[in-house]
């Protein structure tokens, strides 16, 4: 293999390679909720993908170690909200581990067929899981689109380079 002119040295495949790469990308913010046993679940995730336009699909990724796994892998219907720039916080609170995702200052509540549906987001939409499919250490969940609401106001919350941010003109 050779580096073409002007790249950088090629490094061998690692998953430190592939966090560096996807450092750079970046992604829009969303947050995956479902009921739990126990109580509602969600995490943050930047893994989101429209699939398929006829039936209305999408897909997220989750880690099989993560805290919300088991009601995931459990869920008929999880609800995915697209976050704000003003919704930096909600987003650190979700991605934490350990923390009180549902407590105060997070303003939820219980919608469509029982879903934790978070207020103030940009849309949000009640998905019913068709597939988990294996990827490595990580879930790819197929869901089909149910119900949901596009009409939030304000601009996207993006990840890059390890930070949440907001769209710039």
């Amino acid at each position: 293999m050779t580096a073409a002119h002007g790249l950088g040295t090629p490094r061998l495949a690692s998953p430190d390679l592939l966090r560096s790469v996807f450092r750079r990308h970046a992604a829009g913010v969303a947050v995956i909720t479902a009921r739990g046993l126990t109580g509602p679940v969600g995490f943050t995730a930047t893994s989101l993908t429209s699939v398929s336009a006829e039936p209305p699909l999408l897909s997220f990724g989750i880690g099989t170690g993560a805290s919300s796994w088991p009601a995931i892998a459990e869920a008929e219907y999880v609800g995915v909200h697209i976050l704000g720039e003003h919704q930096q916080e909600l987003a650190a609170t979700f991605a934490r581990s350990g923390a009180d995702r549902f407590g105060a200052p997070t303003e939820w509540r219980s919608g469509p067929e029982e879903v934790p549906v978070l207020d103030d987001v940009l849309a949000w939409l009640v998905c019913r899981v068709v597939a988990r499919v294996p990827a490595g250490d990580h879930r790819i969940v197929l869901a089909e689109v149910v119900l949901g609401d596009p009409s939030g106001a304000g601009r996207p919350l993006l990840y890059h380079q390890g930070r949440f941010s907001g769209l710039r003109d």
